[in-house]
């Protein structure tokens, strides 16, 4: 049977679970076969610094670290389900990818 995979990926965790949740609901109420969501590993990126402008003085830096969440779900092919969360509200900041297989 073909299913769709959903691909979510945010910095904001609240954003990616707000959008899981929406969509579990949908599937509750079309009665789809639903795999997920799974969370895959969170990507962090860092970023070290150095305090001191000139580069004189003490040797103090600043660490920055930005991470990223990702979401997988794979859902049932049915035309209707697909329809209702294609309307789903997609936060500002999120990134979603709908992907059809076989």
């Amino acid at each position: 049977m073909p299913t769709a995979r959903i691909k979510m990926a945010s910095a904001d965790i609240t954003k990616v679970n707000q959008v899981c949740s929406s969509i579990s609901d949908i599937v509750e109420k079309t009665g789809v076969d639903m795999k997920g969501p799974i969370p895959l590993p969170t990507k962090r990126l860092k970023v070290t610094t150095r305090k001191s402008v000139c580069g004189d003085g003490k040797a103090t830096w600043d660490r920055y670290e930005m991470r990223i969440h990702k979401r997988l779900i794979d859902l049932g092919m049915d035309e209707r389900a697909l329809r209702l969360v294609m309307r789903v509200p997609i936060p500002e900041g999120l990134n979603i990818e709908i992907e059809m297989i076989e």
